[in-house]
């Protein structure tokens, strides 16, 4: 039986695409031929997974932003990656460890708010 087998990405409308395409490769080190690009990798011997999470109309969780989404992007090391955030001049909205995985988040050039996700342990599925 045919399946989703993982996130395939997340689209949305910007001014310029091309500075936003920009920001990408330089603050997050991110890029491909048609845009940053993510590659799970399972290096760890973990169980890498991705999350359709749906929240409530009044939910203050996407601010500052004011889109009605947020982008989940997952980190191998969210400390060391917060740092190297911080050393580029990015401001940190706020960090947690909730236990379960750690997160931070930030603003990104067109005002998208990023949740940036370390896994702690994978669910059962």
């Amino acid at each position: 039986m045919a399946r989703v087998t993982g996130l395939g990405g997340v689209f949305y409308k910007v001014k310029d695409p091309a500075a936003t395409r920009k920001w990408y490769k330089e603050y997050l080190e991110l890029d491909g031929e048609y845009g940053p690009m993510l590659n799970w990798s399972d290096e760890k011997g973990e169980k890498p997974y991705s999350l359709l999470s749906h929240f409530a109309e009044n939910t203050d969780y996407l601010e500052p932003s004011e889109a009605q989404f947020m982008i989940n992007l997952r980190v191998d090391d969210l400390d060391a990656y917060v740092e190297q955030l911080k050393e580029k001049g990015l401001e940190i909205l706020g960090q947690i460890d909730e236990g379960y995985g750690k997160f931070a988040w930030i603003l990104d050039c067109d005002g998208i708010k990023l949740e940036f996700w370390q896994q702690v342990d994978a669910p059962e599925s």
